[in-house]
């Protein structure tokens, strides 16, 4: 009796102790959703932590942290130390900055550490190797460390791999002894030579540095046996006279240049006087234009008599760079004195509707925040004005000067699918009924597909209702495809834009699934007719793919869709709910875990068959 009093003793005493654990495990996730920035991790604080998305436990202790892409951004709190029992730490592909916290220290028990593609800074902490025994794998590529290469990395003497490209590390690679199956230090500051027991791996894993020795090219000796590394001089030293001639040469360079700079400049000067007496005997003819909105006259500053409007030689600054003529003939200068009236200002720029007196009728993009220079400009247009697809907007033309960028599109009629979803629905526009929507997502869906088809690489860039535009019969065509890169990007991720994929913190790189992500807020807002925009909500806003599975989840998914379109729809609920379910597996948080757009594309053309709905006049 005595002895099964004990074990009854023993084991609450255990229970209790695994209980506390937990807590403290528990605690420690708080600090940390509750100290980092970002998105907010939407954690059922009432459940217990172990069904948290991330978190797994075994033993009922937390053993594992996964929370890759999912928009966390500024330093990390000082809590993932509490976590004792933590074996997997990752948090890739986020918005982290700052050095890694000291009480990482305090996870002995760890074995796989990913903070690849964040912008944590400092140096990379010796702890790291000396105070996690069991730790296999560490990846810290894609940051902003700096400083050397801890020496100690031999006091991890499990460690396997360690990634460490695309940093700003300096100095010589230690001397590394333990048998590394994975390294990589390329794209960094390094100098010296490659230890012999490194000598093996492939070149690649050492680009982008001052480094020498096996496998690179081989380290040049100076006398005295020290290391000269590729690209530096036999001596740091230079002779009296030959600092002379350098300060001799850079002084005549110099006066040489400022000659020159001289000479362009007074020619320059003539070329404004006579190009502003051009401008002015024009502008009676402009003023009787009435342009209202008109693309800035700006873009007239330093345009010389027009050239030949349909030219496609790159090199033409002077006037519209054409691609098609099949809409109409027209030039720069008639661009300028056409009737105009603003269409609206996007993520890239200003939106304008030309009309000429003729008939033909244009939509003129004025870009902003352009950074590339002109050739890569003109070479990223050439390739855009290639691009053809019925759910495509026709580009037609650009103009490239230092002051202004423009981009010449054809006109569609019924404007965007934002402006039909959340404009005036009193106006007496006819309602969006399900074949409609349904054609539009299939359009929108084909011409994405075809971007995605033409290179792995390429992607979209700007997914989102206001570039999804509308012709007469509602045929849909996406516009604004392949600018992102061109276009200078926020410094954070813009928590105001409902269509960006968790994981995206650079707006001017964009992959195919963050295309694939934004597509399915897409087509929830398509069938729920809610902005996913906070300005339309004048409210913290709402996370639209988060709001509906909440909704599914606990109500009807019939619970969700948009009053307008099952006001009228008697039939089809099926369907909607099929489509429904795309555009949540298209909004998964992890990006492996979504489809692509071909599958994505084959599944709504299913749905739009078996619901008979009308898709595009041609694919």
């Amino acid at each position: 009796m005595t002895n099964l009093g004990l074990s009854l003793f023993f084991f609450f005493f255990l229970l209790l102790s695994v209980s506390s654990d937990l807590e403290a495990d528990r605690r420690a996730l708080i600090a940390l959703r509750n100290g980092v920035h970002g998105r907010p991790l939407l954690w059922n604080l009432t459940a217990p932590p172990c069904t948290w998305g991330g978190v797994q436990c075994n033993s009922g202790r937390v053993t594992s942290l996964r929370l890759p892409g999912v928009g966390l951004s500024g330093p990390l709190p000082i809590a993932i130390g509490n976590l004792t029992k933590l074996e997997t730490l990752s948090f890739r592909f986020n918005a982290l900055t700052g050095p890694i916290p000291p009480d990482f220290s305090n996870l002995t028990l760890l074995r796989y550490l990913y903070l690849q593609g964040n912008a944590f800074s400092g140096e990379i902490p010796s702890f790291l190797f000396t105070s996690l025994p069991n730790v296999i794998r560490i990846n810290l590529a894609q940051n902003n460390f700096s400083g050397r290469i801890p020496d100690n990395v031999n006091s991890a003497t499990r460690l396997a791999t360690l990634y460490l490209q695309d940093n700003q590390l300096t100095g010589p690679i230690p001397e590394i002894k333990i048998l590394l199956q994975q390294f990589n230090v390329s794209f960094n500051q390094l100098n010296g030579s490659i230890p012999d027991p490194l000598s093996g791996l492939p070149k690649a894993v050492f680009e982008g540095n001052s480094l020498c020795g096996k496998p690179l090219e081989a380290c040049a000796e100076t006398g005295n046996g020290t290391v000269i590394t590729p690209g530096k001089g036999k001596s740091d030293k230079l002779s009296a006279g030959a600092i002379a001639g350098i300060v001799i040469a850079c002084f005549f360079g110099l006066l040489l240049f400022f000659l020159i700079l001289f000479c362009l400049c007074r020619k320059r000067k003539k070329q404004d006087n006579v190009e502003s007496r051009s401008i002015e005997a024009a502008a009676p003819v402009a003023k009787e234009s009435a342009v209202v909105g008109n693309v800035p006259t700006s873009v007239a500053n330093g345009a010389a008599p027009v050239v030949n409007g349909g030219s496609k030689n790159p090199v033409v600054s002077k006037d519209l760079t054409f691609f098609v003529k099949s809409f109409g003939e027209f030039d720069l200068d008639g661009l300028l004195k056409a009737s105009a009236e603003v269409l609206g200002k996007g993520t890239f720029g200003s939106s304008y509707k030309a009309s000429f007196e003729h008939g033909l009728v244009v939509a003129v993009k004025r870009l902003r925040d352009v950074v590339v220079p002109e050739k890569e400009f003109r070479e990223k247009l050439q390739i855009l004005g290639s691009i053809s697809h019925a759910n495509l907007v026709t580009l037609i033309a650009y103009y490239f000067s230092r002051d202004e960028k423009l981009v010449v599109f054809e006109y569609m009629s019924r404007g965007s699918l934002s402006a039909l979803l959340h404009g005036n629905k009193g106006s007496g526009r006819s309602p969006l009924n399900w074949e409609t929507r349904a054609g539009i997502a299939l359009g929108a869906a084909r011409a994405i597909s075809y971007l995605h088809s033409r290179d792995p690489t390429t992607s979209h860039g700007n997914i989102k209702s206001s570039n999804i535009l509308l012709s007469e019969s509602y045929e849909a065509k996406v516009s604004d495809y392949g600018l992102a890169p061109m276009i200078s990007p926020t410094s954070t991720p813009n928590r105001i834009d409902g269509y960006r994929a968790p994981e995206v913190t650079d707006a001017r790189r964009i992959s195919q699934k963050a295309d694939v992500y934004s597509f399915g807020v897409l087509l929830l807002e398509l069938l729920t007719g809610k902005s996913p925009t906070h300005q339309q909500l004048n409210e913290e806003g709402v996370d639209l793919p988060r709001w509906v599975s909440s909704i599914t989840e606990q109500q009807s998914p019939s619970d969700v869709f948009d009053p307008e379109l099952t006001r009228y729809q008697a039939e089809g609920n099926e369907n909607m709910i099929r489509l429904l379910k795309i555009g949540i597996s298209c909004t998964a948080q992890y990006p492996d875990s979504r489809p692509t757009m071909p599958e994505v594309t084959r599944l709504i053309e299913e749905v739009s068959r078996t619901s008979g709905s009308p898709g595009p006049l041609s694919d």
